[in-house]
Parts: structure tokens; C-alpha cells; sequence
């Protein structure tokens, strides 16, 4: 079972000035009960983002950030723009010094992290000798596509395509076993699509989904166009097709997000039969898994289908659309007319972004992704207080003693199961910052002016580092995340939440802010992940990490009611006319958001202790924490980019996670006075309460 990975990053907190305007009657009310503020404290609020012309009952996520969303134009190289992309601009800008500190070493030891930092990133930002290399550092994969003499052989460039980080129709992984976690075991997948979802294949009644088809298919001539192709356009048109039979055998996103029906245990004999026109030993030698005995199968329909597709489709398809898969894989590190035309159908068709990205930035990106832990080494020890990880584990120690407070506060629970959930959340591990231990990269070897080969040998020294753990213990100690990355995520088989250091500096986390702020733009970050531990998934595996059912069948069913009772709620809400939020997509990241937010407002009643909070600017500090969490998750987005993420995203849009967990907050409706008639109101039957 892959990770849940959470994107719920935090605004800047700024001082700002004092409240004031049209809700301060409401606010005012609500504030007589608290004591004034500590001198010197701040609220860590964004006053000036707010709109006052909005009423908070009404549309929350517009009040406490509608006047940014007015004046900030999203930038022309992005496709969205908010709290997330804020934090990690400032987490590049110290990564960038980093990098051109090592750059700029003359002397730096080959081997030394020095040395891969800085010739890395000396030859990103080298486009002149990109320019001069042109297609030549691909010329030896290149070679591998024209040599298919059969399909048969297609196994043994499938396997190299799942070393070097390519796309092809199989996809293997080795993760730990979800009914077994003390071990590891290969994953078999589908893959092999060139765009977000197979809607954007299928889709006949979307104007906007066939636009998009039309221009995808002029990309794929472009692409072969560049590398030399004559007959450039009839490959594209062949690809498509091909592409659009890979979309029509796959599962969906919602079939996918079933840990149960995805966990298919097969012996190879088993998996000989499932696909017999494949040659599995050769694919499993050549990925470096030759040493499995059995796999598991993620969508087993798909293997059946793809041996007829296979079967049916010319090996005169298929090399052209391994060469395309090859270099739409590698054309963001060649010369400029291939990561222009990458950009102009992933970045603008697709995301809707104007421009690419600066050549330094997209430089540092690549840097973070394949030297994760070389990088985050020398960023935790400049940017993370030691202190800090403290002060984090503390309020994840409140966050967890919430949960379980709220397991027996239940009312459609059975002690038995209540028992159960107890148990799973005394399990929970929570890792802060930064990794106990450090990957050793002593391996990879970073050559100066190599920039495809620099990527490739990454791509590979990570896939090796996969593989390498078949037949060894389950490590717990590895983190799936870099410490600067400004994200989070919840592992469902190693039972641990996890939080970056980077999700963890200011702007994310103020420390000179009262702290009811802190416990609602980082706190519904904690509540969201452990929540994951309990949504409709993560409920399925135990404190050990084991999918197994731990629910009696009738609180299962009353779990599965109130789940349909939220898919209905977000199915309701639409970002664009047209494109509205997929409920059963987004259920477990809905569940976490609603969970997560309850979880916020009792952790911080844990941390007073029984005493008030203070007002601060005028707001009361449960107001405070509940406009924490929604400037967490400002954001805004070109409209290519909401309809690429309601098709294919488990988070729903920005105002949605803020809004649609709020109705369902009853200590919202009483921080806030909200009423039968505001457009935040819900009634009360139909306000869903998991957690």
C-alpha cells in the first residue's frame, strides 16, 4: 500500500494590523468571555488577506482570504498559486544557496555530497551544452526501442524503462506486503498513459477533455517530429489510439483507492497465466526483482486485458510509443526545443501555466528529487531549530490523546471496535523533521556536463535502493519524503505520520504567534494524517500495518452510511461549471480534512489546560484557529489545473477542504454564530461527524 500524501501547506503567518470591519459585532460578542492578549503576543492571522465585504457564515474560505485572491495574479509559470507554492519558494530560495555554495567549490572531493550538488545543478542550468548535445544523450535507450525484434522482447524494455523512470503499460514497485508488514514484496500495476486520468482518454461529452485529446496527439507528432521521424503524424494518431485501448482496460482512480481488491497475491505461475503472452522472468531479472517468488497484483483485469492488447496491436505501434514514453520522460533535460514543447502541453495545455519556470528553479526541483537526502542533510542543519522538533512532537502528543478522547465520545461506535481504534492509535509512530538516519549516495556518481545522465543513474539508484530490500527487514526507520519538502504524509502499513521539516519553519509554523494559530494551520495538518490512519482506507489496516477487519459488521455499515452522506456533500460542490468534485475520489482526504479539523479545536483545549485563550486583534482564539486552518489552504488555480485535479486528484479544491470540513464543524457554528439560513449551515442531521 502506497503512502498518503497530503498537500495541506501552510500561508505565511504575517503580524498585521488591528481587526476591524464588517464582522466585528459578531466577533466582539464572542470575544467578552476571554481575556486580553499577553502583551507582545500576535495573532499570526493575515488580517490584510482578508475580505470584510464577505461574511465568514457565508463563504469562509473568501473571508479570511477573498482580498488576496483579488489582488494576487497567479504567477505566469505556475498553474496555481497559494499557500503551498508561497512556503516552497522560500524553502528553493535556501536550497539555492545550498547548491551554488557547492557549485561554487573548486575543490570539492569526487564522491563528496559537494561535488554531486554542485556538478548536478551546473549542468541543469548548462543549456548551451544541452543545446549542442541535442537528442545524442538518448541515443543509446534510443537504441533499445529500434532494436525490438519481437514482442517478446518487450519485457526486457519494459524492464529497463521501470529502472531509468520511463512510463510503459507495466509498473513495478516493491512496497511492504499489506497483509504481512514485516516484509516486503513486488507491486504490479497499470501505467503507461500520457495524460492525468483515462477520462481525458474516454470522455466523449467533455468539449474541454477533446480539445485537450486533439492537442495531445499534435504534442506526440512534435515530439517524434524532433527526433527525426518522417511519418511523424500518422505514429502520433497510432500512439493515441493505442494509449486510448491501455485507458479502456484500466481501473478507475475510485476502484483504485480499494486497498482490498487491489491485494491480489500471486505466485508466478500465477501471474504466467494472468498475462502468458509476457516473459515475467525476463521483466523480473531485468527490474532486479528476479528473486521474487510471488507479486502482487494491483488491477488483475488490466494484465488479462493488456495480453490481448498485446496480442492484437503491431510491434510498428508499439516502438514509437515506447520511444514517445522514452522521450517525454527525458525531454525536460534536453536542448530547448524539446522542454519547450514538453512545457507547452504539460505545463500550459495541461496546467494552464504561461511560462516555464526559470532554468535555476527547475535546476533546484530536480536536485531535491534526486538528491532528496544529500540536500536535506545540510538544510535541517541551517534551517530546523533542534528545538523545533520538540515543540512539534508536543503538539502531536495532544493531537493523538484528541483522538482517543474522541474514539469514546462515539455515540455510533461499539466498545468493541472503540477498543480496536484505541489500540491502532496508541500504535501510531510520528517522525518529525528529519530521518534518524541518512541515505548513503555514496554509489551514485554525478559526472559534470552529464545532465541525462545524471538523471537516469538517479532514477536508477533509487530504483535500486527499491529493490534492494526484497528479502531484508522491514526498515522503519526510511522515510518516503525529503525533511525539505513542505508536504506530509500518513503510511498505512508502517502505521506512522509524518511531517518535513520544511512543513515545519516560518512562515509554516510561527513561533511568536499566539498559539491557537499554530494549532489550526500546522494542527490540521497532524489531525489531517492521523485522521488518514481512521479514514475509509487507512481503516482497513491495523496498528501492525496489516489490512485485516477490525470493525464489528454493524459499525462498519454505520461508517460506510456516513461516507455516502459525504461523497454526496462534495459531489455537490463544483470549482468550474461543469467539473464538479468527485465525492468518492476524495472520501479519505474529506474524512481526514473533517476529522482533522475537529481533532484542531480539541488538541488546543488539551494545550490550555482548562483556561481561556486570548483574544488577539480582536478574535477570540478558537476563531483564530479556525482562520489558522483556512489561510493554511489559500490558494487559487488556472482553470486547466481544477479540471486536471477533480479528475484525477484525491484532494478536493482548496475552498472545498476549508468549507465543506467547516459546515460539518460544530465548534465552527459556535466560534462564528452561524445560522439556519448562512450559506455555511447545515443542519444538523445532515452535518457528518466520523471521528
Amino acid at each position: 500500500m502506497k503512502r498518503s500524501v497530503c498537500s495541506s501547506v501552510i500561508a505565511g503567518l504575517f503580524l498585521v494590523a488591528a481587526h476591524a470591519g464588517a464582522h466585528d459585532t459578531t466577533a466582539a460578542k464572542t470575544a467578552t468571555a476571554a481575556p486580553a492578549a499577553a502583551a507582545g503576543s500576535t495573532s499570526g492571522i493575515e488580517i490584510a488577506a482578508m475580505d470584510r465585504n464577505v461574511r465568514a457564515q457565508d463563504d469562509f474560505f473568501r473571508y479570511t482570504q477573498g482580498t488576496w485572491m483579488k489582488d494576487v495574479d497567479i504567477p505566469s509559470d505556475r498553474s496555481s498559486w497559494g499557500a503551498f507554492n508561497i512556503a516552497q519558494d522560500r524553502v528553493e530560495q535556501q536550497i539555492r544557496t545550498i547548491v551554488e555554495g557547492a557549485a561554487a567549490q573548486k575543490n570539492a572531493a569526487a564522491g563528496s555530497d559537494a561535488q554531486k550538488m554542485g556538478d548536478f545543478y551546473t549542468s541543469y542550468v548548462d543549456q548551451a551544452r544541452r543545446d549542442a548535445l541535442g537528442l545524442a544523450p538518448l541515443k543509446g535507450e534510443l537504441a533499445r526501442v529500434a532494436a525490438l525484434k519481437d514482442k517478446r522482447a518487450m519485457a526486457s524494455l519494459m524492464a529497463r524503462f521501470a529502472r531509468i523512470g520511463a512510463d510503459a503499460p507495466l509498473d513495478m514497485y516493491v512496497g511492504q506486503d499489506n497483509k504481512d508488514s514485516t516484509r516486503y514484496i513486488v507491486g504490479i500495476s497499470q501505467s503507461g498513459l500520457g495524460m492525468p486520468d483515462r477520462d481525458y482518454y474516454l470522455a466523449t461529452d467533455d468539449a474541454r477533455l477533446k480539445d485537450i485529446r486533439a492537442k495531445y496527439q499534435a504534442h506526440i507528432e512534435k515530439m517524434l517530429a524532433l527526433a527525426g521521424h518522417q511519418d511523424a503524424a500518422a505514429k502520433a494518431q497510432q500512439i493515441v489510439a493505442l494509449e486510448t485501448e491501455i485507458a479502456r482496460a484500466q481501473w478507475t482512480k475510485v476502484e483504485n483507492r480499494d486497498p482490498v481488491k487491489r491485494y491480489n497475491k500471486m505466485s508466478l505461475a500465477e501471474l504466467r497465466k494472468l498475462l502468458p503472452g509476457f516473459d515475467w522472468t525476463t521483466y523480473l531479472k531485468g527490474t532486479g526483482a528476479g528473486s521474487a517468488t510471488s507479486v502482487i497484483v494491483n488491477q488483475p483485469s488490466y494484465l488479462a486485458a493488456l495480453d490481448k492488447l498485446i496480442a492484437a496491436t503491431p510491434l510498428e505501434t508499439w516502438k514509437p510509443y515506447f520511444e514517445f514514453r522514452l522521450l517525454s520522460a527525458y525531454a525536460p533535460y534536453l536542448s530547448q526545443a524539446f522542454v519547450d514543447e514538453s512545457f507547452a502541453f504539460r505545463g500550459t495545455v495541461l496546467s494552464g501555466a504561461k511560462e516555464n519556470r526559470p532554468l535555476d528553479k527547475r535546476a533546484i526541483a530536480e536536485i531535491n528529487r534526486n538528491l532528496s537526502e544529500v540536500v536535506g542533510k545540510v538544510y535541517v542543519a541551517q534551517h530546523f531549530p533542534a528545538e523545533r522538533k520538540q515543540q512539534v512532537l508536543d503538539m502531536a502528543k495532544n493531537f493523538i490523546t484528541a483522538f482517543g478522547e474522541g474514539i469514546e465520545t462515539l455515540d455510533w461506535m461499539s466498545p468493541e471496535t472503540k477498543k480496536q481504534a484505541q489500540v491502532k492509535l496508541s500504535k501510531i509512530n510520528v517522525k518529525i523533521g528529519y530521518p534518524d538516519k541518512w541515505r548513503d549516495y555514496g554509489k551514485l556518481k554525478v559526472v559534470r556536463g552529464d545532465l541525462v545522465g545524471n538523471v537516469m543513474r538517479s532514477r536508477e539508484f533509487g530504483h535500486e535502493y527499491q529493490v534492494n530490500r526484497l528479502g531484508k527487514p522491514v526498515d522503519r526507520s526510511v522515510w518516503s519524503m525529503s525533511p525539505q519538502t513542505v508536504n506530509a504524509y500518513y503510511s498505512p502499513t508502517l502505521n506512522e505520520v509524518v511531517f518535513p521539516a520544511a512543513r515545519l519553519q516560518y512562515p509554516l509554523y510561527d513561533a511568536d504567534a499566539e498559539p491557537a494559530v499554530n494549532y489550526g494551520s500546522v494542527g490540521i495538518s497532524i489531525g489531517h494524517e492521523i485522521s488518514h490512519a481512521f479514514d475509509d482506507k487507512g481503516s482497513q489496516f491495523d496498528g501492525d500495518g496489516n489490512l485485516r477487519n477490525w470493525w464489528t459488521k454493524e459499525d462498519a455499515e454505520k461508517f460506510a452510511a456516513r461516507g455516502k452522506v459525504l461523497v454526496a456533500q462534495y459531489a455537490g460542490y463544483s470549482p468550474l461549471p461543469g467539473y464538479n468534485v468527485n465525492g468518492e475520489l476524495t472520501l479519505g482526504e474529506n474524512i481526514a480534512d473533517n476529522a482533522g479539523a475537529i481533532m484542531a479545536s480539541r488538541a488546543y483545549k488539551i494545550y490550555l489546560k482548562g483556561k481561556p485563550g486570548p483574544v488577539i486583534d480582536g478574535f477570540t482564539a478558537e476563531q483564530r484557529l479556525f482562520m489558522g486552518l483556512s489561510q493554511a489552504r489559500k490558494g487559487k488555480a488556472r482553470d486547466a489545473a481544477l479540471i486536471s485535479q477533480v479528475k484525477s486528484d484525491p484532494h478536493s479544491p482548496s475552498e472545498f477542504r476549508v468549507n465543506g470540513s467547516l459546515r460539518n464543524h460544530p465548534g465552527f457554528y459556535e466560534a462564528f454564530e452561524v445560522k439556519p439560513g448562512d450559506k455555511m449551515y447545515l443542519e444538523p442531521k445532515d452535518r457528518v461527524i466520523f471521528w
